[in-house]
């Protein structure tokens, strides 16, 4: 980002800083110098993936370790924030959960557990930096949801509800927002090359978290737009299936 001619340092706060698409986008911010607070459940992991964004060039790199699912502990963390990086301009959320679909279907518990990690929780951390960012009346909300949230499909309709649900708030959000100056970002990515679809069939045919990182990067300089869909390709697939009629899509078997 430039700002005067002279390359401005952006101060990022990732959340789920240890997630395939989360690291490929650190890198990228790394080698331009942005300084960084990276927030996930493993001190470790985040120790390695702190000396190896330095290494890369990263101004300064911050990490904080909490179970983000767990509402309980935002306030401490969103504490941490405001005291070791007081000037964010940028929050990417790129956490989430994809457990079996049938656990879901059989099991109460998982149910709950994928609404909690993919919405609520999500919901409410984006609450809290969203007051914040209102209040100084600047800043960007880039959030990572799923185009698995466009329509529910018997084969992963929990998991895409609540990301359907999560981009339905971050409408709302942008709306909000708007007059204040804050972007809000809704990031849709198709199926990922990652730990968490590594089960699913046909994974290798995904598209790469480096591909994502890079649309997402350049999103989050140009602040837009509002809704990404990446690979690009997936605005168009998505579009023709927001237009398969209820009676002919519940009998399709993906």
């Amino acid at each position: 980002m430039m700002a005067n001619g002279v390359e401005k340092i952006r101060k990022i706060v990732i959340l789920g800083a240890t997630s395939g698409i989360a690291v490929e986008v650190e890198r990228l911010l790394a080698g331009q110098g942005d300084e960084l607070l990276l927030v996930a459940r493993s001190a470790q992991r985040l120790a390695e993936l702190r000396a190896d964004l330095v290494v890369r060039g990263s101004g300064n790199v911050f990490t904080y370790s909490a179970d983000l699912a767990s509402i309980q502990g935002h306030a401490a963390m969103f504490d941490f924030v405001q005291r070791a990086l007081p000037e964010y301009d940028t929050v990417l959320l790129a956490y989430g959960s994809m457990q079996e679909q049938k656990d879901s279907e059989t099991s109460v518990d998982v149910l709950l557990e994928e609404l909690q990690v993919n919405f609520v929780s999500a919901t409410a951390i984006l609450t809290l930096f969203a007051a914040d960012l209102e209040q100084r009346r600047t800043g960007c909300l880039a959030v990572i949801t799923s185009v698995a949230g466009e329509r529910g499909r018997r084969s992963n309709y929990v998991y895409g509800s609540a990301k359907g649900a999560l981009s339905v708030f971050l409408q709302g959000l942008r709306a909000r927002l708007h007059t204040a100056g804050v972007r809000v970002i809704t990031i849709k990515p198709g199926p990922v090359q990652t730990s968490m679809t590594d089960h699913l069939p046909n994974s290798a045919r995904f598209a790469s978290p480096e591909q994502v990182a890079r649309d997402i990067v350049r999103a989050l300089e140009r602040r837009s737009p509002d809704v990404l869909y990446t690979p690009k390709i997936w605005r168009y697939i998505m579009t023709g299936v927001r237009q398969i009629p209820e009676t002919i899509f519940k009998r399709l078997s993906f």
